[in-house]
């Protein structure tokens, strides 16, 4: 198991925050990579996301849609009304 890094960074005021460079090296992130935010009670845990990972990800979501009969065209527009309703 590699070493903790522990670093702080701050919050932009459009939203976004700097990943210290240490912790992008330690992640192999570059620009463009993709990474999940998970959000349980006060604590944020990001996770580097790879074509295997998300594929990993969505596994159980592509399953109940295939046994709900959803087409995955279906699938993007309830994703679009859901994020309309939460505004």
């Amino acid at each position: 198991m590699k070493d903790e890094i522990f670093e702080m960074g701050s919050i932009s005021s459009r939203g976004q925050i700097a990943i210290p460079s240490n912790i992008r090296k330690n992640m192999n992130l570059e620009e463009g990579s993709k990474v999940l935010f998970i959000l349980e009670d006060d604590t944020l845990i990001m996770k580097r996301v790879t074509s295997e990972t998300f594929a990993n990800i969505t596994k159980p979501l592509k399953k109940e849609a295939k046994k709900s009969g959803l087409k995955e065209s279906e699938i993007n527009n309830i994703v679009h009304k859901s994020r309309k309703e939460k505004r």
